[in-house]
């Protein structure tokens, strides 16, 4: 869960929480207890993770206390997947409003997100000098070397000139490589392929029957099983970096890995904040429990 913060200690993580929450202290103080030992269980072998267990927390305060605000940091110091829900709008299945395993969807999706983005960072140098070099052929293609001299009288040819359109097309090459790299090129429009998914959009699926998180994950799956196709776009070289940074980034990782690391991250340091319980609460002391709380949804 926690790569650089795995050493802090309790204290250590209220100290980072002072520096964005004034006040409550409590509330702090048992937040970073179970963060440590969240981070123990991962630790540990064997029969012993049952004896750690993660702890549910029950914030309650007023608006504006900083209950939200102390479980999103508490989410940026462990690195951990983060959402907020409210409660009103997720009930048992079968009734009004959406599926309470949506939290555990969006969860999961905002792991893969943070994963993936990591995954990118790391072969950003990588994907940057890729990205360069498709520049570079789009503004200046490169000549195969064919021996041919670029002048009549090669004798006449001074040392530093070059001899054939190979080496001069190379010369000419590396000054826009660096009128690249030194962004004087940045508004220049030139013409890149991008791929994309073929096929259209989905359209209703079960009478309207399926959440917008589903829906999404429909899409996706039938994406990648759709061919590829590529689309020749005129953008500048600023655009085009954007954009090919994305896609040539997304081919130097692997998703199957990515996807097992957020599963992964998702079920052992996530945390879904559920706001509003109260609302429903509420309506359950008033009306004696029952059906009716989901309804209320």
């Amino acid at each position: 869960m926690m790569d650089k913060q795995s050493n802090l200690t309790p204290q250590q993580i209220v100290k980072e929480l002072d520096k964005y929450i004034i006040g409550q202290k409590d509330a702090k103080k048992n937040v970073a207890i179970a963060l440590r030992n969240r981070w123990r269980r991962m630790n540990v072998e064997g029969d012993l993770k049952t004896e750690i267990m993660p702890n549910n927390i029950l914030m309650i305060g007023a608006t504006g206390v900083g209950k939200t605000e102390i479980a999103r940091r508490l989410a940026n110091i462990a690195e951990a997947p983060f959402v907020k829900v409210e409660a009103s709008k997720f009930t048992e299945v079968g009734y009004v409003g959406r599926d309470v395993e949506g939290m555990v969807r969006d969860l999961v999706s905002q792991s893969v997100a943070m994963v993936e983005t990591k995954k990118k960072a790391e072969v950003k140098e990588k994907a940057e000098a890729i990205v360069e070099d498709i520049i570079l052929n789009a503004l200046i293609p490169p000549v195969r070397s064919n021996g041919t001299p670029n002048v009549s009288n090669t004798l006449e040819v001074s040392e530093k000139e070059p001899k054939t359109d190979a080496e001069l097309n190379e010369r000419t090459r590396e000054r826009f490589r660096e009128k690249i790299r030194n962004g004087e090129l940045e508004d220049r429009k030139i013409e890149i392929d991008i791929h994309q998914a073929s096929g259209g959009g989905i359209g209703m699926i079960g009478g309207g029957m399926m959440d917008e998180a589903s829906m999404i994950n429909l899409q996706e799956m039938l994406g990648n099983m759709m061919p590829k196709r590529s689309k020749k776009r005129k953008v500048t070289i600023a655009e085009a970096r954007r954009l090919l940074m994305e896609e040539e980034s997304a081919k130097l990782i692997d998703m199957d890995e990515v996807k097992e690391e957020a599963l992964t991250k998702a079920a052992n340091s996530g945390i879904i904040f559920i706001d509003e319980i109260d609302k429903i609460a509420s309506g359950a002391a008033k009306k004696g429990g029952g059906a009716d709380v989901s309804r209320e949804g």
